[in-house]
């Protein structure tokens, strides 16, 4: 006899003791670090956000389905997968199990039989290691959105604290989960301030789950969630979208003005430019823009957590709607989900959260200054670097390859060991060990466009950088 896998799963989901049996989370739930610039686990290990964009997954992937997306995630080296509860798309839609989530499109009568298909995704990624972006609902719900479908707003403050309390206690016992609010919405705009009902719905859940959470809020293109919420309580860290309305949109100046507010909270770019998503397709797309492809992510994606964010999240265009040939195309995407998984910025990614993670995860400090000589003069040139509090070594981003010169005086030591890491493929270059002064000249293996490079510098003399103990991955 046959039984279907999903219904084993949800039966597992059901009865919490059994979970528990089976799966342990290694460190315990998230929390943002003393220092308000990033995540560790409860038992203080250090977390760095590597996230995949799968906004759809729940509407459009069976469990198989869900299955080899989630296995090939976890392979990759990501550790958070964003995903939406309240989809996108119309409250009408049924899943591939012929449900909807809601009866009559009322946030008051949630379909159980829909959300025991989240429960199973929830268990999947927790089998994974992997954390649960979990969007409460999609914006669209909250205030009528341009471009999104024609549902009715089903939502004002009473509806928005249930709702947001009965998924809380759903899933309170998951350490799994982030609850991210928004949904791509300002949460001010011409048809209205919306925050008392986001705020209501962040009250539910946290009437759900206890203090022991995270909240969040997931803003529209070019905006960072503290425009609106950096001063309430129940907002544990902020997200930036810098989208994808142009070419090397400053996400490193989002990061920065984030982290300088009162009171510090860690923030990160939830929603760089997606691998494969055409360029500023808004109001109409012009085939000669093009598409956003590996070189661009990596630039975005080294740039805003060179800036000081606490991980990135990365999203490839075909994948975050699960487009396949059940689908109709959405925004001139150019290729399967199935194909996407692989594509060479997917794959380029745990690089960056490898290199991020040689190093002390606190104590990192944006220093500009360090770069004397080969600054970029736009933003499609515009390297960026920091530099530990400590002053034992130093990183900078070059995302066009050329000849830099840097001030190594603000690195303790006598000696400078330098290296030079390939965001490509993450493999080590030792340049030199050479007498520290303020002026002095690097070049990259090699140089010009799609070309990047971080060079790193280390005080020779100390053994507290040992980036040399590197191995790729």
């Amino acid at each position: 006899m046959k039984i279907h896998l999903s219904i084993v799963l949800a039966i597992a989901v059901l009865f919490p003791g059994s979970i528990q049996a089976q799966t342990t989370w290694k460190h315990g739930r998230l929390h943002v670090t003393p220092d308000k610039t990033g995540f560790q686990y409860r038992d203080g290990t250090p977390f760095f956000w590597l996230g995949d964009t799968g906004w759809e997954l729940l509407n459009r992937l069976t469990t198989e389905e869900a299955i080899h997306y989630l296995d090939d995630r976890a392979e990759k080296g990501f550790n958070v997968i964003q995903i939406t509860g309240l989809s996108l798309e119309s409250l009408e839609r049924k899943n591939r199990y012929g449900e909807q989530p809601l009866h009559n499109r009322d946030p008051l009568k949630p379909n159980e039989a829909y959300f025991t298909r989240l429960d199973t995704i929830v268990k999947l990624a927790l089998d994974r290691q992997l954390v649960i972006g979990l969007v409460v609902t999609w914006g669209d719900k909250v205030v009528r959105v341009p471009g999104y479908g024609a549902d009715p707003i089903i939502f004002d403050e009473a509806k928005a604290r249930f709702f947001g309390n009965w998924m809380a206690r759903r899933y309170a016992q998951f350490p799994n989960i982030v609850w991210i609010l928004g949904g791509d919405v300002a949460a001010v705009r011409e048809e209205g301030d919306f925050r008392s009902v986001w705020g209501a719905m962040a009250e539910g859940i946290i009437s759900g789950t206890g203090k022991d959470r995270l909240i969040t809020y997931h803003p529209s293109g070019y905006r960072s969630s503290s425009a609106w919420f950096n001063n309430t309580e129940w907002l544990d860290f902020n997200m930036i979208q810098s989208s994808h309305g142009e070419h090397d949109a400053p996400t490193w100046e989002f990061v920065a003005t984030d982290l300088k507010l009162t009171p510090k909270k860690p923030t990160l770019d939830a929603e760089p430019n997606y691998e494969d998503h055409p360029a500023h397709p808004w109001p109409k797309w012009e085939p000669d823009s093009g598409y956003f492809r590996d070189y661009d992510v990596r630039k975005q994606l080294y740039r805003s957590v060179f800036a000081g964010a606490a991980g990135v999240t990365y999203g490839h265009h075909a994948v975050w709607q699960f487009l396949n040939e059940r689908e109709e195309v959405g925004n001139y995407a150019d290729r399967g989900w199935v194909n996407a998984l692989d594509r060479p910025g997917a794959r380029q990614v745990k690089y960056l959260k490898y290199l991020m993670e040689s190093y002390p995860a606190s104590g990192r400090e944006r220093d500009l200054s360090i770069i004397i000589a080969g600054q970029g003069n736009s933003k499609k040139d515009h390297a960026e670097a920091f530099r530990a509090a400590s002053k034992k070594y130093a990183m900078i981003y070059l995302p066009v390859g050329k000849e830099i010169s840097v001030n190594a005086t603000q690195l303790t030591g006598k000696r400078t060991k330098a290296y030079w890491y390939n965001p490509r493929n993450g493999e080590v270059t030792v340049s030199a060990t050479l007498t520290k002064s303020s002026s002095m000249k690097f070049t990259p293996p090699s140089s010009g466009a799609e070309n990047d490079w971080i060079l790193i510098l280390e005080d020779a003399d100390s053994n507290s950088a040992a980036f040399s103990s590197y191995k790729k991955k």
